[in-house]
């Protein structure tokens, strides 16, 4: 093998520091400044996409804040709308109670003076039954028939 040859040692050690030296060059002229660059440009990019992201974040969060004053603001008038329409709705409410009371008041009063008038025209019939059933209890317990003043006499006793 000749790489273990002591005498070849010095011409390859020699081209193998000859290529190096070469390739380090050409790398250090071409390749690393391109390599160099586009890392700049990647670092670039990515700082610049960081930026937009942190800037849409900003704006996202003004925008859900925007949008819970909103929500808070719209939940606030629906809340006053639905107590003045629950208030509306009360009065409207009370009102038609207040009008059936009073139509119920009425019939209430006609009812009870129509009571009031049979209860009175009963009462007046409830003395002429009593006269006619004691005259017909007399009758049949004594035979004989009382007369009118002794059955109004009895009547007021």
């Amino acid at each position: 093998m000749p790489q273990f040859d002591f005498a070849t040692w010095p011409g390859q050690i020699a081209w193998a520091l000859l290529i190096f030296a070469g390739l380090f060059l050409v790398m250090r002229g071409r390749f690393l400044p391109r390599m160099r660059a586009t890392m700049e440009a990647r670092q670039g990019r990515i700082e610049g996409d960081m930026a937009d992201a942190r800037r849409l974040r900003d704006e996202a969060e003004a925008q859900s804040e925007t949008a819970r004053a909103e929500t808070a603001e719209a939940r606030g008038r629906a809340q006053r709308t639905a107590s003045e329409a629950k208030a509306r709705a009360a009065a409207a409410s009370a009102k038609r109670n207040a009008e059936l009371e009073a139509e119920l008041s009425v019939r209430l009063s006609a009812a009870e003076d129509r009571i009031r008038a049979s209860r009175d025209q009963a009462m007046t019939q409830v003395g002429g039954i009593a006269n006619d059933t004691a005259a017909a209890i007399t009758e049949r317990l004594t035979g004989s028939a009382a007369s009118g003043a002794e059955l109004a006499r009895a009547a007021q006793a």
